[in-house]
């Protein structure tokens, strides 16, 4: 057997127990939480989340376009298209929560020299998406344990400003 024969076969006994382990089917929730934190530290990380309590906390302010009274420090708030998070809940799915932007302004405001901001029509407040690996929880073959299938799901991350389409 050359070395060559010998890297393929290496490369495909550990592709079937990496498949294996992709696969693998559940049957204490504690050990499919555990597995699913694990997995997604490892091989899909996910960027750093907002506090659910700061989302909440968002969750509960008036959905208005904020025209500048005051200095806002932070970035969704200085934005020409301010958003802030919402909470979005996923049944069968790891993380089960996460923060999503919503932006607050159907225009974007408009700073023009010395006069007050205003919010302007001319342009579109859009949401910035990014697609996230979540984990579902999908029924094995016995009908009675469960394994972890990889999903893309398109996230809502901020808003931008876009000229308005003709």
């Amino acid at each position: 057997m050359d070395l060559t024969q010998m890297l393929l076969g290496l490369t495909l006994l550990l592709c079937s127990v990496w498949r294996c382990e992709m696969n693998r089917c559940f049957e204490d929730l504690d050990q499919e939480k555990e597995a699913a934190e694990k997995r997604l530290r490892t091989h899909f990380p996910h960027p750093l989340e907002v506090a659910p309590e700061a989302a909440a906390a968002e969750e509960d302010s008036p959905v208005s376009c904020p025209v500048y009274g005051q200095r806002p420090v932070e970035l969704r708030d200085r934005s020409l298209s301010p958003w802030r998070y919402v909470r979005r809940a996923m049944k069968d799915h790891y993380p089960p929560m996460y923060a999503e932007a919503q932006c607050l302004c159907s225009g974007c405001i408009l700073i023009q020299g010395k006069n007050s901001p205003k919010e302007t029509s001319d342009y579109n407040s859009v949401p910035v998406l990014q697609n996230r690996v979540f984990l579902k929880r999908e029924l094995c073959p016995d009908g009675k344990r469960y394994h972890l299938k990889p999903v893309n799901v398109q996230v809502a991350v901020g808003c931008t400003c876009a000229r308005v389409k003709p």
